[in-house]
């Protein structure tokens, strides 16, 4: 054997042993590999996942929409209601079937749980016979491509601490719907309210607040990719503030709604919400902004005036009531009662003419009478909710009202309740609905309807879906005076023609802008 060929074999098994390591290690990072993410919950949740996607494909992973191909599936869960768990649990039974039936070269599928339910629950999501792989809580993303390394390897794979700085403000998500026109922005994580009912500050932590400078820099990087419509998010969205940051506006200003106390210490805010929001609709006028989901303690007037100023920030204020009793609300720890919510959204309307106000409702909180629960449906008369959100109470480990109060509504009389609210809200709706036939209003067009192709779909400035036909029609934009279709991310002036409780239908005149449309109501149209 010459010398020559000895080489060459040498040098070739020394190149496949290398190529061998490489690949490897490229697959434990994630290159060649699949990942499936089911969301379930608030929008918070579709956040959290697009952060825990950037931090995947960082890794070399790809994203594909369909279970049985993915190499990791992901469910990014809720543990608000009860019933929000009881899904993902049968959800993770057809998970486990996907596993078993996975092909050789896919043999090590793995299943994680992502978010609420895995910090409620821990360690006990691993001890389900295998039907769950891995556990990351909301502040644990970050460690989503050690912890599957870990559970690859047959070790215990679970991060649930929750973080007193985590904000993800370095990390860019990763949208998932890259042709939508909306987008989401978390801007801050965590809640201090501590309301009896709610588990969110045991699941999410206390409330920490991301820097301004970051919100301002992702916010200008949606609007660089098109996007038309941004929804800032935050467990109590209103109470955001960077301290690291100060603003023109004494820090001394009142903060709190009137009538309106908190039962944990205020710390020192320094650039509230406020300022925040002031500097966001700067960017771009052109661009909508939206916000979910506040506390009616955290609406002082100057926000207010600056909604009522500000064209592209929506007439859109959801205000969770929870209750209309004030001795429920008591219960709860709101920290409000019946009255000062009503003179809240008195002052709302007032400030912000046309205003279109959303809430909570929850029935059957523990010790509800049914001259309390008769408190919550005389509210939902007063007030007349152009969207409501309404749940039976289900009560949560952990939270204040699992270890001072009773459940004692029965689970009949909570779905009554429930029902007789449902009924009376759509109801009211509908009758409130319908008296905008024949109003003009304007549209931002995000996609076909997805009950006809012939049609295109979009919202309001009050986040009411309006449908109209997919029709040639003026275009205000050219100084031509030429016609054009609307596509996702136009602006469409549309006349309402019908309405059901949920929705307007109407007939597009033109497509029209933020400031040409804002002139026009400016001027009497």
């Amino acid at each position: 054997m010459s010398l020559r060929s000895f080489s060459a074999r040498s040098v070739l098994k020394a190149h496949r042993l290398l190529s061998t390591a490489f690949y490897r290690d490229a697959a434990s990072r994630g290159f060649g590999r699949k990942v499936y993410f089911e969301v379930y919950g608030c929008q918070m949740n579709v956040s959290d996942s697009e952060v825990a996607w950037s931090i995947l494909k960082d890794e070399g992973f790809s994203r594909t929409k369909e279970a049985h191909d993915a190499d990791v599936i992901l469910a990014v869960t809720c543990s608000v209601r009860e019933n929000a768990e009881q899904k993902i649990w049968n959800r993770l039974d057809y998970f486990n079937s996907l596993k078993k039936k996975a092909p050789k070269e896919r043999s090590s599928v793995k299943v994680g749980i992502l978010g609420c339910m895995a910090e409620r629950l821990k360690k006990k999501l691993l001890e389900t016979n295998g039907l769950v792989d891995f556990v990351a809580g909301p502040d644990a993303y970050r460690d989503l491509p050690s912890l599957l390394t870990l559970a690859e390897s047959g070790q215990e794979a679970m991060n649930v601490a929750l973080s007193m700085e985590e904000t993800y403000a370095d990390v860019t998500p990763l949208r998932f719907n890259t042709d939508s026109p909306t987008a989401l922005l978390s801007i801050m994580r965590g809640c201090n309210n501590m309301c009896s009912f709610c588990i969110v500050p045991f699941t999410r932590g206390r409330e920490r607040s991301r820097p301004f400078s970051s919100v301002i820099r992702e916010c200008r990087h949606l609007i660089e990719q098109g996007v038309k419509e941004i929804t800032l998010l935050g467990q109590n969205v209103n109470s955001y503030g960077d301290k690291l940051e100060t603003s023109d506006v004494s820090s001394d200003d009142v903060e709190l709604s009137r009538g309106f106390t908190e039962i944990y210490k205020r710390r020192k805010r320094g650039f509230r919400f406020v300022h925040l929001l002031d500097q966001i609709s700067k960017i771009n006028p052109e661009v909508r902004i939206r916000f979910t989901s506040p506390h009616p303690k955290d609406f002082p007037d100057d926000l207010l005036q600056l909604i009522q100023s500000r064209p592209n920030l929506c007439n859109h204020i959801h205000l969770p009531a929870q209750s209309g009793s004030t001795s429920v609300l008591k219960r709860m720890r709101r920290g409000y009662s019946r009255e000062a919510y009503l003179d809240l959204v008195q002052l709302i309307r007032k400030t912000i003419p046309g205003v279109h106000i959303s809430s909570d409702v929850i029935v059957g909180f523990c010790g509800e009478t049914d001259e309390e629960f008769q408190d919550t449906m005389s509210l939902m008369n007063l007030v007349q909710y152009d969207m409501a959100y309404m749940f039976a109470y289900s009560m949560r480990q952990k939270t204040h009202a699992y270890h001072k109060l009773n459940d004692d509504v029965p689970k009949d009389v909570k779905q009554k309740r429930l029902q007789e609210v449902v009924t009376a809200f759509y109801s009211l709706a509908e009758k409130k609905q319908r008296e905008k036939i024949g109003q003009r209003h304007l549209v931002l067009v995000e996609g076909a309807s997805k009950r006809s192709k012939s049609d295109l779909s979009g919202r309001n400035d009050g986040n009411i879906r309006v449908v109209f036909p997919d029709v040639t029609m003026p275009d205000k934009l050219t100084f031509t005076g030429g016609h054009a279709r609307a596509v996702p991310g136009d602006y469409v002036a549309v006349e309402i023609t019908d309405a059901t409780s949920i929705s307007l239908l109407g007939k597009p005149l033109w497509k029209t802008s933020l400031a040409e449309w804002s002139a026009e109501e400016a001027t009497g149209r």
